[in-house]
């Protein structure tokens, strides 16, 4: 069955989607998206509350990720982070 649109059998990058658009392309994009929403009113601005708030969140799931991360690795007595293994 021919089919017209490009496929990915061959093992080649796919040159749809915003993902494989050149990066710089990318920013162009998104700061035209950013502008639309300022100029439309509708675009959040953080207070410094606000993103105080955020970060420390982020802070505390990275740190919960990280000792979840650790705990299973400790587990793991053939790991290759072992000084025996070195």
């Amino acid at each position: 069955m021919a089919s017209n649109n490009q496929s990915n059998q061959g093992g080649g990058k796919s040159n749809r989607g915003f993902a494989s658009m050149d990066p710089q392309r990318q920013r162009e994009i998104a700061s035209e998206g950013g502008r639309a929403a300022h100029e439309k009113g509708t675009a959040h601005e953080f207070t410094s509350e606000e993103a105080r708030e955020a970060g420390r969140k982020g802070g505390q799931a990275r740190s919960q990720a990280n000792r979840a991360r650790q705990s299973s690795d400790s587990g793991n007595s053939g790991s290759s982070n072992s000084p025996m293994n070195r």
